[in-house]
């Protein structure tokens, strides 16, 4: 019986074990394209463990040989197409690192071979492009997940457990999010990302974009996933002799049953920001950074109660796009609906868009219908 036992007892150690370091290994991952520099993030991440990179997409060898020397890997890695990266390595993700217009493309290549797909914000250049894949990805039950920098900032989480949660601040009435920077030219992008950037087919817009979609995706998110009622924008062009042939700044007006959001993406902020302020019926809520939150609790008039706190980063994987990314596709993690990385949340983000650029060019306010 003893040997029964411990026999039994041997099986379940095995097993457990063997699916404890099936966990452990990293998510194998392609990486399609080379020419958004947000491709550094995933490189300063794959020694966490989390992934392990398997092969590159990118025809222009020069600029792949370029990122090789600067983060030592070997030009083996480095296919000029996806569909020999795909056969050949059989990832069992990809994330995209190209043009916004090219994120349909990936989809469309990796999602029939059932490969999950991380694209960088925002999710597509289009309604059209977004639904069409969304179709492939619920067709070949893939993964589809969209990163911004802001899903993973401490003061974003904490403003939410603040707001939605604890009800610090009372009901809320309005929403302001700034994001921005002096603009792709004059922060010195390299020219890879510049000739897309600033490419209205290629990126799908301008500022409203590149950097009213961070406010889109937060506010889907507290609305939980509530379309508002009405989109109004207002774009300009203030720096035609850097951007040609998109705008570069941008204000989105959105209305909801209770109260109202203001988005501004610009590239013509002084200071590159990325914040966002939150008013209730008792309080306001500053998230000024990644790390830095205040929270003002109304007294009298113009008086108030302040606390200010100094956020340390969340725990893995919640700190980093790409273990969560191998989280979620192990099974370790299941997305909300409308959680920033989701996939219907970023459908309504592209659709919030698409009606803030009809509304800027019509000079009228779009209506919506929930």
């Amino acid at each position: 019986m003893k040997k029964l036992l411990f026999l039994i007892l041997g099986v379940n150690f095995l097993i457990t074990n063997a699916y404890s370091q099936k966990n452990m290994e990293p998510l194998k991952v392609g990486v399609i394209g080379l020419t958004h520099t947000h491709v550094h993030w995933i490189f300063g991440s794959e020694p966490r463990g989390d992934i392990k990179i398997v092969g590159i997409v990118e025809p222009n060898r020069a600029l792949a040989q370029k990122y090789a020397e600067q983060h030592k890997f070997s030009m083996e890695l480095v296919y000029s197409s996806m569909e020999e990266m795909l056969e050949e390595v059989k990832p069992e993700a990809v994330t995209a690192f190209g043009t916004i217009y090219e994120h349909l493309e990936v989809v469309e290549a990796a999602a029939p071979r059932g490969i999950h797909v991380m694209v960088e914000k925002p999710l597509a250049v289009s309604m059209s492009h977004a639904k069409r894949m969304k179709e492939l990805a619920q067709k070949h039950n893939i993964h589809l997940l969209t990163n911004y920098e802001t899903t993973w900032y401490p003061t974003t989480h904490k403003a939410y457990e603040l707001v939605k949660e604890q009800r610090a601040i009372g009901e809320i009435r309005k929403i302001m999010v700034h994001d921005g920077h002096k603009g792709p030219k004059k922060i010195g992008v390299n020219q890879e990302f510049l000739e897309w950037l600033t490419d209205p087919e290629q990126n799908g817009g301008g500022a409203e974009v590149d950097f009213g979609c961070y406010g889109v995706n937060l506010l889907t998110w507290f609305m939980e996933g509530k379309k508002p009622n009405s989109v109004t924008a207002i774009t300009q062009q203030l720096q035609p002799e850097n951007n040609p042939k998109v705008n570069d700044e941008s204000i989105i007006l959105l209305q909801y049953d209770s109260m109202v959001a203001v988005i501004q993406g610009s590239w013509n902020w002084p200071i590159g920001r990325k914040d966002m302020e939150i008013y209730g019926v008792n309080g306001v809520v500053y998230a000024d950074n990644r790390h830095d939150l205040r929270m003002r609790i109304s007294e009298g008039y113009d008086g108030y109660e302040e606390q200010v706190m100094k956020l340390d980063e969340r725990p893995a994987p919640f700190d980093d796009p790409f273990a969560l990314l191998a989280a979620v596709v192990n099974n370790e993690i299941q997305l909300d609906a409308y959680d920033l990385n989701a996939l219907e949340n970023n459908m309504l983000v592209v659709e919030i868009l698409e009606a803030a650029k009809k509304s800027a060019e019509l000079n009228k306010t779009i209506q919506f219908k929930n």
